[in-house]
Formats: C-alpha cells, sequence, structure tokens
C-alpha cells in the first residue's frame, strides 16, 4: 500500500482527507467459500443477555479486541470477508442488533441509548476492559455514541459508511412507518434485487457471483418491520453535538460510488471529530465488507496496529 499523505491531524493517521486507498500491489483476494469454511472450523459463538434481549454474537481469531457494529438490514455476518484476514491480528467480535424475530426485543420500545446500552453489555459479558469498535453505517452511530459515553473503554475507532445525523424525507418516513406493520424478511420486498442491482452492483462486478449472492441472502434475512424502526430511530438521531467531545483517533472509511451515505456526511465527521482522518476506497460503494473486503481489512489492520500507519 503505498504511504498517502498525513492528515495533518494529531492522531497519527497516515490518511488525509479524500486521501484514496492505493495498494500497489493487491492484497491477495479472500474466497468466500475458504472463509465460510474457517468461519464454521474457528470461530466461537455465544449468546449474551443483555436484559432487553438475547444478543447472537461470534468471536474469532486472537489478539487486541475488535467489536464491529453492523448497519440497517444486515447482520453479523456481513462482517465475515474481512474479519477472516483480521482474526489473524484481532479477536473480532460481530454481534447482531435485535431484529424483533424471536431475540426476545421488543424493537417499538427500543431507542437508541438501549442499543449502546446493549453493546457494553456485550463487553461486560466478554469481559472485555477495553477494546477498538468498527461501526457500519447505522451501526457507526452506536459506536459513536459510545466513544462519547466511555472514551476509557474504547482507544480507536473505525466508521465505515459513517454519520452522524440523517433527517430522512417525508417519503422515506412514511414508507419506514409501514414497513413496521409489514410482515415477512426484507428478502420478499418487491422488485429488491432490481433496486439492488442498480444502485449496489457495480462495485461487486469484480467479485465472483457467489458473493453478490451471499450479500442479497445476507442482508434478505431482517424483518421488513425491522428495518421500519431501525431506520426511524435513525431518522430521530443527531450526534452532531457530541462530536467535539470524542478525542478519540477515529478513522472514517468512505466508499468512492457510495450512493447510500455520500461524501457530505463524512464531511460532518471530519469537521466535528477533532481527531479523524479519512480514507475513501476507490470502486467501492457501500458496503465494503462485501465488495471490497482486502482493502477494508487492510486499512483496518493498519490503522489499529501500532507502527502501521503515521
Amino acid at each position: 500500500m503505498n504511504e498517502p499523505h498525513h492528515c495533518g491531524q494529531p492522531c497519527g493517521l497516515s490518511c488525509a482527507d479524500a486521501c484514496t486507498l492505493h495498494p500497489p500491489t493487491p492484497p491477495a483476494p479472500i474466497c468466500l467459500e475458504d472463509a465460510l469454511e474457517r468461519f464454521r472450523r474457528e470461530a466461537v459463538r455465544g449468546t449474551c443477555d443483555t436484559g432487553r434481549y438475547r444478543m447472537p454474537y461470534y468471536s474469532w481469531g486472537e489478539g487486541p479486541p475488535l467489536v464491529l457494529i453492523h448497519g440497517v438490514s444486515d447482520s453479523s455476518r456481513s462482517f465475515l470477508l474481512p474479519v477472516a484476514r483480521l482474526s489473524a491480528h484481532f479477536r473480532c467480535v460481530a454481534y447482531d442488533l435485535p431484529a424483533g424475530n424471536g431475540d426476545d426485543a421488543g424493537l417499538g420500545c427500543y431507542t437508541h441509548a438501549d442499543l449502546v446500552g446493549d453493546f457494553w453489555a456485550l463487553l461486560d459479558h466478554l469481559g472485555l476492559r477495553q477494546s477498538y469498535v468498527l461501526g457500519s453505517s447505522f451501526g457507526s452511530t452506536v459506536a459513536l455514541a459510545a466513544l462519547h459515553e466511555r472514551p476509557q473503554r474504547l482507544p480507536r475507532a473505525i466508521l465505515q459508511g459513517g454519520l452522524a445525523h440523517r433527517a430522512l424525507r417525508p417519503r422515506e418516513r412514511l414508507l419506514a412507518r409501514l414497513a413496521r406493520w409489514l410482515p415477512g424478511p426484507m428478502a420478499r420486498v418487491p422488485f429488491r434485487e432490481k433496486m439492488l442491482r442498480k444502485t449496489t452492483y457495480a462495485a461487486f462486478a469484480e467479485r465472483p457471483p457467489a458473493v453478490w449472492r451471499y450479500y442479497l441472502d445476507s442482508c434478505g434475512a431482517l424483518p421488513i418491520r425491522s428495518l421500519g424502526h431501525q431506520v426511524l430511530m435513525l431518522g430521530g438521531l443527531d450526534l452532531r453535538p457530541l462530536l467535539p467531545a470524542i478525542r478519540q483517533p477515529v478513522l472514517l472509511v468512505c466508499g468512492e460510488r457510495d450512493r447510500v451515505v455520500p461524501p457530505p456526511y463524512a464531511a460532518v465527521l471530519l469537521e466535528g471529530l477533532p481527531n479523524a482522518g479519512r480514507v475513501v476506497i476507490e470502486g467501492c460503494g457501500h458496503v465494503p465488507s462485501y465488495s471490497h473486503p482486502e482493502a477494508l481489512a487492510e486499512v483496518v489492520r493498519r490503522f489499529l496496529t501500532p507502527g502501521q500507519m503515521g
């Protein structure tokens, strides 16, 4: 990986505002079939009773802990490909946000503060006094609130497709409210794959077809009503006032083609966070853990490994 120029922040990040990742030698490809087989053999699965729901999680690898929080309409398995590589350097822990599909979570009564409380419950359950954290999309809001709430426990963070505030347009709010009452999983939404091909598939063009199918299956299992609750929760959040007090080093990982969380959202984070830098992954959309897992894993490893960045 070429060394991008320093961002000028006091965080020791070797990434500049809007710098682009240019590996001189592309990282070796991560094979989905091999990653799935290793996951079955090596990952340790568990359940954490948070007091609100029984949280499924897995732990994979050894080393400094890294907890990963997924986004809307996804699950902990979204991180399987990059974690297959990161597990050689970190104890990677990924968990499922409450989905209301038999996990005892009454999503209608859930608040964002409850999600942050569940995050701390998992760390306590695992006996982790400190951990790195990676929040993806909606998961980045949980990570930001946790970074502000107990900074001594989270020394560094990565926000992928991160945001602090996103106002919903009236049509989006109406659709989210309607979704709360619809039965079935996201996979049953009419024309779902056609819409995703239009907005997301370009970033998968160089991946094997099985990876695209894995993405569709993984984010198609969430109940439609859960998506509605999560989107409405996101629409009611405004974490911008918290940003100046979050002084830990934070790396923003953005996709060049991200149409879900476009550049202005990262700009808000860069302006508000005192100790942040940004990396842009070329050709990538909103889900690098599926479409560009090698680049995502390399950026995360370098940021969290002393001496590898800066």
